[in-house]
């Protein structure tokens, strides 16, 4: 793979190149790590590049790489910068023939998620989105039991992404990961629901298998002087009947990334926290609540196939972002062989899942701005 960003000055960089290299499929054969030239060439040799395939914008990368031989060009670019620098690279790597990885939100606007999900179609190549939370072995459990109607019929979702890391007005005090989150230009119409608020509707249409139809929202700024939203509620409608309640907030003083979801059917209820991510409830009308753990043998199919180690090994953030790779890696590498990858394979999130992500911020927005109860979402 390349990589665009994520050079020694981020954080998201480091996290993508240890979940890409966690199963052995992926090398790091090269890099735009920087749009800082002194920064992207130091990280590049700290990262052990060669000089041939050390650059410093990602237009000189996807053009010399493009010239090389098929077998020592990079076979994928992986995309890691903010938000405002995801549709450029990516677009222009798909229409030099490469596929793509690309950091979530897909794109600034929903209007660029569309042109990009246009051109995957037209070239026939690979994009993953890093949804990093659908990774998760016991979110694959609680997807496919709500599939295979365990549950009954789903009437209640109610997702929470709390955190406190914005509590204060960091972006003033040297955060640079606060600095360009909380920035319009930067990162998108939305603060808090663009950057979590899409993790959270993303896991309950994943999980579910249904989607958001209409939504009331409500967002605040609850620092001072800060751009965009950091903190918000919203009721949500799905396409078969439930009815939902999505909370992000960045100002939950002393939360840390306390993602939970619970759906709740006619027969049962499922009940999973990103911080004790092992671990899955199933709740039900007539007997004891049931612990379904990772690794054990009673688990479906898909959520074998992205576990690594056996029961009570923990299995954290850093493999569901591998388990993201892992998948990409393998269907490529099928469509490359000629072969059909598996369903177990396919399952990570797409352009598609971009351009709901896209739309969720911008139906999110306008009903935020809105004096209707609901609105219908668009996209």
């Amino acid at each position: 793979m390349g990589m665009v960003g994520g050079g020694k000055d981020a954080f998201i960089g480091a996290v993508h190149r240890i979940a890409a290299n966690m199963d052995g499929l992926i090398e790091l054969a090269c890099g735009a790590l920087s749009h800082n030239k002194d920064i992207a060439i130091d990280s590049a040799k700290s990262l052990f590049l060669p000089e041939s395939r050390t650059y410093t914008t990602y237009q000189e990368m996807i053009k010399a790489e493009a010239k090389l031989p098929e077998g020592e060009r990079m076979d994928f670019l992986t995309i890691v910068t903010p938000n405002f620098v995801h549709f450029d690279p990516a677009y222009m790597a798909l229409d030099n023939g490469f596929n793509v990885v690309v950091e979530k939100p897909i794109t600034f606007t929903l209007d660029e998620a569309k042109k990009l999900q246009k051109k995957v179609e037209e070239t026939g190549l690979i994009l993953a989105l890093t949804h990093t939370y659908s990774g998760y072995p016991m979110v694959k459990q609680a997807r496919q039991m709500v599939k295979d109607g365990a549950l009954g019929k789903i009437k209640k979702v109610i997702v929470e992404y709390p955190q406190g890391w914005l509590t204060r007005m960091t972006e003033r005090e040297g955060n640079a990961q606060a600095a360009w989150r909380t920035d319009p230009s930067k990162s998108g119409k939305s603060g808090c629901m663009g950057d979590i608020g899409t993790h959270a509707a993303h896991l309950a249409e994943y999980i579910t298998g249904s989607r958001i139809t209409k939504l009331c929202a409500d967002l605040n700024i609850m620092v001072p002087g800060r751009a965009l939203d950091d903190d918000g509620n919203v009721l949500l409608k799905f396409d078969n009947g439930a009815a939902g309640v999505l909370i992000a907030s960045q100002i939950a003083a002393g939360e840390e990334n306390a993602l939970r979801i619970r759906i709740y059917g006619d027969k049962g209820g499922l009940d999973w926290a990103q911080q004790e991510p092992n671990t899955l409830l199933l709740k039900w009308l007539d007997k004891p609540t049931e612990i379904y753990r990772t690794g054990s043998g009673y688990l479906g199919n898909f959520a074998k196939h992205n576990t690594r180690v056996p029961a009570g090994h923990p299995e954290g953030y850093l493999e569901a972002f591998g388990n993201i790779y892992r998948n990409f890696a393998l269907t490529l590498s099928a469509k490359l062989d000629g072969t059909t990858p598996t369903i177990e394979m396919l399952d990570f999130p797409t352009a598609a899942d971009g351009i709901r992500g896209m739309a969720f911020i911008d139906n999110v927005v306008k009903s935020g701005a809105s004096n209707e109860k609901w609105t219908e979402f668009t996209v």
